[in-house]
C-alpha cells in the first residue's frame, strides 16, 4: 500500500514538471503505471497541440480574409482635380464680374480665361487630392496592422484556451483528475 502511495507520488511529481507548459496537475485516479501515465500525457499533449494548430490556423485565415477585403483609398487625385477645376471656374467668373472691362470682352476670351483659372485649380486640386490620398493609405495600413495584432493576440490566446480545454478533456477521459 505504502509503495502504491509513492508510486502515485512520484507520477505527480513527475507530471507536474513535466507538464509545465499546461502549468496543471494531473492526479491518476485508476493506479495508472508511472509508464501509462506518461503515455497518456504524451498523447493528450499532442492531441492538445494539434487543437492548438487547427484553431490558430482558421483565426488566421479568418483575419487574413478580412484584412484583403479591405479596399486601399483610390481616385484623390482624379476627384481633387475635378474639384479644383469646378472651385477655379467659378471662382475666375466670381473675379472677372468684379471688373467692368471683362463683359467687354468677347465669349472666347471669358471663356479662355475661365479655363486658364479652371486648370491652375485642376493642378492644385490634384497635388491636395494626392496628399490626402496618401495620408489616408498610410492611416489605413495603421490601422490594419493595430488590427491584425489585435487579432494575432486574440488568435493565440483562443489556441490557448482551446489547447488546455482539449488537454484536460483527454487526460479526464483516460481516468486522470485535471487540477490548475
Amino acid at each position: 500500500m505504502d509503495d502504491r502511495i509513492l508510486v502515485t507520488a512520484c507520477a505527480a511529481v513527475i507530471l507536474m514538471l513535466g507538464s509545465s507548459a499546461n502549468a496543471e496537475t494531473v492526479v491518476p485516479q485508476q493506479g495508472q503505471t508511472p509508464e501509462q501515465i506518461q503515455a497518456d500525457t504524451a498523447a493528450c499533449k499532442a492531441q492538445a497541440k494539434s487543437v492548438y494548430d487547427q484553431t490558430l490556423a482558421a483565426a488566421n485565415q479568418a483575419a487574413a480574409t478580412s484584412a484583403t477585403s479591405a479596399a486601399a483609398p483610390s481616385g484623390g487625385r482624379a476627384r481633387g482635380a475635378a474639384t479644383g477645376a469646378a472651385a477655379g471656374a467659378a471662382a475666375a467668373q466670381v473675379r472677372g464680374n468684379q471688373y467692368e472691362n471683362y463683359d467687354k470682352l468677347s465669349s472666347e476670351a471669358q471663356q479662355e480665361y475661365r479655363q486658364n483659372q479652371a486648370q491652375e485649380a485642376a493642378v492644385a486640386g490634384a497635388v491636395v487630392g494626392g496628399s490626402r490620398q496618401r495620408r489616408d493609405r498610410r492611416e489605413q495600413a495603421q490601422s490594419q496592422q493595430q488590427q491584425a495584432q489585435q487579432q494575432t493576440t486574440t488568435a493565440t490566446q483562443s489556441a490557448d484556451a482551446a489547447s488546455k480545454q482539449a488537454f484536460s478533456a483527454c487526460m479526464s477521459g483516460k481516468g486522470y483528475t485535471i487540477t490548475p
